[in-house]
């Protein structure tokens, strides 16, 4: 399946992804992140059953914060 991963074009070798899948996949483990599928904010209690498909958008945003 073909996926736009953080405006980059990814393709992956699997039919069914989750959310929590691309996090293990893309070795993601941010503290603090956002996750949006087209457009669509996706809560992180979602990210289990939240299946990513074929030609979606999907943003992986890391927040940092500071001051």
């Amino acid at each position: 399946m073909k996926i736009i991963l953080n405006n980059s074009e990814e393709f992956v070798d699997q039919e069914r992804l989750t959310i929590s899948d691309l996090m293990t996949m893309k070795n993601y483990n941010f503290k603090m992140m956002v996750v949006k599928i087209n457009g669509e904010l996706v809560k992180r209690n979602e990210y289990g059953d939240t299946l990513i498909n074929d030609g979606d958008d999907v943003m992986v945003l890391q927040l940092v914060s500071g001051g």
